[in-house]
């Protein structure tokens, strides 16, 4: 599937501005904050990446994928792309200054999602910031359900569980932006949008 994600995604990300204008406020508040390496977990074929390195952000890319890391490399040459588990960084602690996992927690079950958070913020350095995006559950009955999904097992989240869970590891919600069930033609799911700030030591 690695061909046509990358024939799809990069299109669809740059065709619609509720896509990356968080991804913008991201860019913006990381230099601000002097700047630093981000971490994109997740990149697939690297566009978020390289939308990051236009704004002028230090980022790389890490995904699972070795055939998304090479279509990644080879758009964008002079970009760092690692073979990489989210779960498991080959990052030193409290070494960046952001990380984006931009629709790539949904492939993470639910019993693993509050350590591969801690993950997360454990490479982030204090007022370092993290931005996520995923497909979100419409209420707070529940936390987490599963959706079909082309290339893996996927679920869709509770954006108040998901902040819960970053709270747990010294992060602060920032800002949120969740976009309506109608806009997505594909499964009519909210898509949120969720900043959150490590607290400083």
């Amino acid at each position: 599937m690695a061909d046509a994600y990358t024939a799809f995604i990069g299109e669809a990300f740059a065709g619609e501005p509720l896509n990356h204008v968080m991804v913008q406020a991201f860019a913006d508040l990381v230099g601000q904050a002097g700047g630093g390496p981000v971490a994109d977990v997740g990149c697939g074929p690297g566009h978020v990446t390289a939308y990051l390195r236009e704004r002028g952000v230090d980022a790389f890319g890490v995904d699972l994928s070795p055939q998304l890391v090479a279509a990644a490399r080879a758009a964008n040459p002079g970009i760092r792309f690692d073979v990489g588990d989210m779960g498991a960084l080959s990052v030193s602690p409290g070494s960046l200054a952001g990380v984006v996992a931009n629709y790539s927690l949904i492939h993470t079950p639910p019993d693993v999602l509050p350590t591969t958070l801690a993950e997360l913020s454990r490479v982030l350095a204090p007022g370092g910031y993290i931005l996520t995006a995923f497909q979100a559950l419409d209420g707070n009955d529940a936390t987490a359900e599963p959706f079909d999904h082309k290339v893996s097992p996927a679920w869709r989240y509770s954006p108040d569980h998901v902040i819960d869970l970053l709270g747990q590891t010294g992060l602060q919600e920032v800002a949120r932006l969740v976009i309506a069930p109608a806009e997505d033609p594909v499964r009519g799911f909210p898509q949120a949008h969720l900043l959150a700030r490590k607290t400083r030591d």
